[in-house]
């Protein structure tokens, strides 16, 4: 073996893969030139130049099969030929923002996985995992942890919905227990709560403010009256709330039925569970939103009514439909506070 062969076979290693897996993308046509300088940075082969020498003389430099890696330092170069070229350890990067429902997670995840979205949700309905999380709503809406996933090749359903639920358990810090006592309120109600919130703010520095209107009004008995819930109840998102809208008869309905609605309407994200759990010190039971995504916070009707006049003059259209006072085409509708 010629001295270059040998410092190749050095370079190629027999050492064994260690540590987390780090996520390596080879985009559709990357050469291996390109290949190997991110096989590099990632500190998966210790020369790029070496690396491609090595998957020439291995006649594998024109058959890369493109995709997202998962592999782990360490791995000899053989090992990661064999996963350019054949495929393996190639993943899914699935990415679920903020305030998805379960249906719309569903899609997503379906067609990531090449899986029928109805499968996704027949996942989200496993009783092991309801009462591991002694969740009392018959699937796993606002469980499933909004984030970026890197599934393996050939993961199912039941798989991936068990892995976004692991995530939420991890989000989860075990300290939040102490302020669900101080609250008097369970996990499932700070991640419903959760879930309004996350479909409410426009502006992340809000969110604690909401969610002490909605704390606010609990506390006296006051309905939410949050627009989210009823479009979640009527399975389709609308821009403004008809009187029509209004009159459907679901638990989810905070206009019809006091309280928080009998569980999440989304999946929320980290901070909107902090949010739910850590609201603003402050008085309001009111909030009208202008055009640019901000609200106005009131303490009284009165001042809130005065307030939807200003936010209606911010704009020649009228806003979206502020909590208390759904929109209409032409009047809204009266509300006692």
């Amino acid at each position: 073996m010629s001295r270059f062969l040998f410092l190749l076979a050095l370079l190629a290693g027999c050492s064994s893969p260690d540590g987390p897996p780090i996520r390596i993308v080879i985009p559709e046509g990357a050469s291996m030139r390109i290949a190997a300088e991110s096989l590099d940075a990632a500190g998966l082969v210790s020369s790029a130049t070496g690396f491609r020498v090595y998957s020439r003389i291995a006649g594998n430099d024109r058959s890369l099969k493109p995709g997202t890696y998962l592999m782990k330092r360490g791995t000899p170069w053989p090992e990661i030929m064999k996963a350019l070229v054949g495929g393996r350890g190639l993943v899914r990067s699935v990415t679920i923002p903020e305030g998805l429902a379960l249906a719309q997670i569903a899609v997503i995840v379906g067609k990531a996985l090449e899986v029928p979205p109805d499968s996704v949700i027949a996942a989200a309905r496993d009783t092991a995992l309801l009462r591991k999380l002694d969740v009392p709503t018959p699937t796993l809406e606002g469980y499933l942890f909004p984030d970026t996933y890197a599934f393996p090749e050939g993961t199912g359903p039941a798989r991936a919905v068990a892995e976004m639920v692991r995530r939420f358990e991890r989000e989860w810090d075990q300290k939040w227990d102490v302020r669900l006592t101080e609250l008097a309120l369970n996990r499932h109600d700070i991640v419903t709560l959760a879930s309004i919130i996350e479909e409410e703010a426009r502006l992340p520095q809000e969110r604690p403010i909401i969610s002490a209107v909605y704390h606010n009004r609990l506390r006296i008995g006051m309905a939410l009256q949050a627009d989210p819930t009823v479009q979640y109840a009527h399975g389709a998102h609308a821009e403004r709330l008809m009187y029509r809208d209004l009159e459907i008869d679901s638990p989810y309905n905070t206009y019809k039925y006091p309280g928080l609605p009998p569980g999440p309407i989304s999946s929320p994200g980290g901070e909107s569970l902090r949010a739910a759990l850590f609201p603003a010190n402050a008085d309001y039971l009111y909030f009208v939103a202008y055009p640019d995504g901000h609200h106005e916070f009131t303490r009284t009707l009165d001042q809130h009514n005065a307030a939807r006049i200003r936010a209606r003059a911010d704009s020649n259209v009228r806003p979206a439909a502020p909590i208390g006072t759904p929109a209409t085409p032409a009047v809204a509708i009266p509300r006692r506070p």
